[in-house]
């Protein structure tokens, strides 16, 4: 397996770590609650710490001197290759909290099987950063259930926020030629092997939530993991790399 594949293929896991991060950053000081407004800075500052892990070993395989500051902040919207389900706007609370129980459905089964890599590295990120998201996904689902089978607004903004999301959710299982040169070398996952477990779950969430499951067959969107992304990723990029860009090589 070359260098390339393995560096395309931890800059995935990362951006789309980072992209996050980002986004819930956003949030900072506009929680509907203070407890809120703190969970999601502290889900903020996982994912951060998360993608630091994933383009720091980025970097080093790329062998070409960039650390995770180069990655994070001098790299334009179409080397970027997070899933397009993170760059979608906050919204309101009830689109902010379903996108992350899709997002954090997925992340925690993709994170098990990463688990297992043959390649340590990957192996130990994923079981750290697995401890992390079973909290994420923990607290997600619950909102989701509070709000969904709460009052007729409530349910209503997150069934609406269901709908509206859910064809940014096909690409997490979407695999292609870096997908299975890391399955071949047993230091990857099929993404289509978590589809069914993830609908599983969902299900089960949105039951206790009073919540309809969009068709698991319906039409959805690709091409982040390939670096194609919405405008949405070019406004959020420019506001996260301001700072580095504006004065480069700078330091604390």
């Amino acid at each position: 397996m070359t260098s390339a594949i393995k560096f395309a293929y931890l800059t995935r896991l990362g951006d789309t770590a980072l992209i996050l991060s980002q986004r819930l950053s956003e949030l900072c000081g506009k929680g509907p609650a203070l407890e809120e407004d703190m969970a999601l800075a502290n889900t903020a500052l996982d994912l951060l710490g998360q993608a630091r892990l994933w383009l720091s070993y980025a970097g080093e395989i790329e062998g070409a001197g960039r650390g995770e500051d180069d990655l994070a902040y001098l790299r334009g919207d179409r080397e970027f290759h997070s899933v397009l389900l993170v760059e979608q706007p906050n919204g309101n609370y009830a689109d902010t909290i379903m996108r992350q129980l899709y997002f954090d459905t997925w992340h925690c089964l993709a994170l098990t099987h990463l688990a297992k890599s043959a390649d340590p590295r990957i192996a130990e990120i994923a079981v750290k950063s697995n401890k992390e998201a079973t909290y994420h996904l923990r607290r997600s689902s619950d909102l989701i259930v509070r709000l969904g089978d709460g009052t007729e607004e409530s349910h209503a903004l997150v069934q609406t926020a269901a709908d509206a999301l859910w064809p940014y959710t096909g690409e997490l299982f979407v695999g292609d030629s870096v997908d299975a040169e890391m399955v071949s070398h047993g230091e990857g996952f099929d993404p289509a092997s978590l589809k069914d477990e993830w609908l599983r779950y969902l299900a089960e969430a949105f039951g206790h939530a009073t919540l309809r499951l969009p068709a698991a067959d319906a039409w959805m969107h690709k091409g982040g993991k390939q670096g194609l992304h919405s405008e949405h990723l070019s406004y959020l990029l420019a506001e996260m790399q301001v700072l580095h860009r504006a004065h480069p090589g700078a330091a604390w």
